[in-house]
């Protein structure tokens, strides 16, 4: 799986991004207008709780979330994933377009593409789980980390995982 940088504000957590990315969170700070600062125990549940769930040991993530590195349709179409698509289930982008309001055509499910593909809480706000309609889709952290992560939560078994 590689490295995962948090980033959590005074809020909640704003921020996983693959691999060992300080300047990801410098810029989410500064897109927040929040001061830049080191704070272990902040980030430490954050930590705790990604690796639990990479282990294994952890289904569900109980961390407040600080949904403002979003907005408009893009933060209700993570909202709608993060309550109503738990651990081991999938969705497709069709399907998750129309629970949030978006629509059944194509548009919708493109939209909710980009959409997914801009999560900046990957992996708690799980679009790993949103599939296309012909396969598997694409994912901000690779498909080898998307098939990694269906993989741990059951739906891919044998080769894939």
């Amino acid at each position: 799986m590689g490295a995962l940088t948090v980033g959590v504000t005074p809020v909640g957590l704003a921020l996983v991004a693959f691999g060992d990315e300080p300047e990801t969170a410098l810029w989410a700070a500064e897109k927040l207008g929040e001061e830049p600062t080191a704070d272990p125990a902040g980030s430490a549940e954050a930590a705790a709780q990604l690796a639990e769930y990479l282990a294994g040991e952890r289904k569900a993530f109980d961390l407040p979330l600080d949904w403002r590195l979003t907005a408009g349709r893009q933060r209700t179409v993570l909202e709608v994933l993060y309550e109503n698509v738990p651990y081991g289930a999938t969705v497709s982008y069709g399907e998750l377009a129309v629970r949030a309001g978006m629509g059944r055509d194509y548009t919708g499910a493109r939209g909710v593409g980009s959409i997914m593909g801009s999560n900046p809480i990957p992996v708690v706000v799980p679009c790993h789980r949103v599939l296309a309609a012909d396969g598997l889709g694409g994912f901000g952290g690779g498909l080898a980390r998307k098939e990694w992560l269906l993989g741990l939560e059951g739906v891919l078994t044998g080769g894939l995982f």
